[in-house]
């Protein structure tokens, strides 16, 4: 590890020289170069269709919509059915189905291998435990979309895209079990029991089996592309970026001794995540299983203690959030413009059927793919339902909803939600800047495991590679916190939805499999019941 660390700093010194010397010239120039370079790919992803009347809809945003309601239904809603199902499966309740003789999930001939026949070959059942996937996916999830994201679907959208939120998220849950439990059925397992799973290998390997198989490598090789893009992107530079400024800003803004050293705050970041993402995804689960937790109690916390010291306003929050989810005033596009905004923002922040935190599930020690796939659906419960919810609640009690805030970026929207805290809790944005470094750090790690299965994917899985990849992820840490790369970041952005478009059309070509391992491990816990 220190040779790879060393290798880091080698890299990273000669870069910081330049970053001091170019100072704020460099980001301009970035912004332009890449804008110019990229511009396309965003307009692509974040075409508006216009609808007339100031109505105007993200076309990406339909296959997330229409893929999510669908699996609700098909799976006769499984997101409300399963709820305890899957607070008892990470409580542990049904861990004995892995190790009953009598019990063991019956494997498919699936071309490549599925889950089943790997374990039945290699010995092997996994990496983590459910709650430490649970935890690896939502350290990825939960963060600054929460914080900022929120902030921007409200001072844009209204209260109402609260519940438009809440919708999406409910929604969601039923995409999550579906590509989580894709990522456990076809998942890889080397012969050193490192897991290698995700979209990549249930697009291959499910639509060769379905007589698809040039489709499948083609969406796979796609995705991990997509994915790489996302994960020094939105899942590193953004996250990194937005720590940085609340720092700087909770330590006195342009007179922090901060001020003009986002390389240095890089820096230090780069070497703790760097001294993480080296040990793999086991390293990874024992961080995050700690970390998010933690975090998530404090926010929520937080956001009740605000809530309820405004009790007396809480009755008119909700009467706010669903009048202004029907009958808007004064919002652009109306109702369905007040939808767009809260189904962006939750896009954004739960990721549900993106397929990236299926990277994350798929290292889970079980043999029945559908219990992973039912842990995974509590993911955006908490994500949207619970912590954006809170948020929302936080912004709209304490008058933090206006048009004058709809042209904020999420900078500043993570300014205007530790404002809203600050108005009633005063030493709250310390502590939120403290929970933003986390939500940051967290979300990085995770990140850097979703890109580096791409990557794998794509350029083989040797040691040589790996060190490759995280060594320039942690270059980008650098970059992220030092530079305002406006451009990468929508960039980024775009990349990440545009993980969703192979993604979704895999999940509703392979929902039948899905549905046979739900049957499968339903079966197993009613003869256990027996």
């Amino acid at each position: 590890m220190k040779k790879y660390l060393l290798s880091l700093f080698t890299i990273l010194l000669p870069l910081l020289n330049f970053a001091q010397e170019a100072e704020k010239g460099i980001d301009q120039i970035i912004d332009e170069k890449f804008g110019w370079a990229t511009g396309w790919f965003v307009d692509f992803i974040f075409y508006q269709i216009d609808f007339g009347g100031g109505v105007k809809v993200f076309w990406v945003l339909f296959p997330l919509i229409i893929g999510a309601t669908y699996f609700t239904i098909y799976f006769k809603l499984i997101n409300v059915r399963g709820f305890f199902t899957s607070i008892n499966i990470v409580r542990g309740k049904y861990d004995d189905l892995d190790h009953h003789e009598s019990l063991v999930a019956a494997g498919d001939s699936t071309p490549g291998g599925d889950n089943i026949e790997t374990i039945a070959i290699e010995g092997h059942d996994g990496e983590v435990s459910h709650f430490q996937a649970l935890t690896a996916a939502l350290s990825a999830t939960v963060g600054l979309g929460n914080i900022a994201g929120v902030a921007i679907a409200v001072s844009i959208g209204g209260a109402g895209a609260t519940f438009w939120m809440i919708v999406a998220g409910l929604l969601g849950m039923a995409s999550k079990f579906v590509e989580c439990t894709l990522g456990v059925k076809y998942r890889d397992i080397a012969e050193d029991g490192t897991v290698y799973g995700g979209p990549m290998y249930y697009l291959t390997k499910g639509l060769k089996s379905k007589g698809l198989g040039t489709l499948g490598k083609v969406l796979a090789g796609l995705f991990a592309i997509f994915v790489i893009g996302g994960s020094f992107g939105g899942g590193n530079m953004f996250q990194v970026n937005q720590a940085f400024q609340l720092v700087e800003n909770i330590t006195g803004g342009e007179e922090s001794f901060l001020h003009g050293y986002g390389w240095a705050f890089g820096l230090v970041m780069a070497v703790l995540v760097g001294i993480v993402i080296i040990g793999g995804i086991k390293k990874i689960a024992k961080v995050t299983d700690k970390i998010v937790p933690f975090m998530v109690v404090i926010y929520v916390a937080a956001s009740l203690f605000v809530i309820f010291a405004n009790y007396d306003m809480i009755g008119d929050a909700f009467l706010q959030i669903y009048n202004g989810a029907f009958s808007p005033e004064g919002v652009a596009g109306g109702a369905i413009g007040v939808l767009v905004q809260g189904f962006r923002r939750a896009a954004f922040s739960n990721e549900a059927g993106v397929g990236s935190a299926s990277i994350a599930h798929s290292a889970v020690k079980t043999k029945y793919a559908a219990s992973e796939g039912m842990v995974a659906l509590l993911e955006p419960f908490i994500d949207t339902v619970v912590v954006c919810t809170m948020t929302a609640l936080v912004l709209i009690i304490t008058g933090n909803v206006t048009s004058a805030n709809s042209g904020l970026d999420d900078a500043q929207a993570i300014l205007l939600t530790s404002g809203a805290f600050e108005s009633v809790i005063s030493w709250f944005p310390y502590v939120l800047t403290v929970a933003v470094v986390l939500f940051a750090f967290s979300t990085m790690i995770s990140w850097s495991y979703y890109g580096f299965q791409g990557w794998a994917y794509l350029f083989g899985r040797s040691k040589k590679m790996e060190y490759l990849y995280k060594i320039i992820f942690c270059v980008f840490v650098v970059i992220g916190s030092a530079a305002s790369l406006g451009s990468v970041i929508g960039f980024s952005d775009a990349m990440i939805f545009a993980m969703m478009v192979p993604n979704m059309v895999g999940l509703v070509i392979l929902a039948p499999k899905v549905r046979a391992e739900l049957k499968k491990y339903t079966d197993a816990i009613k003869e256990r019941k027996a």
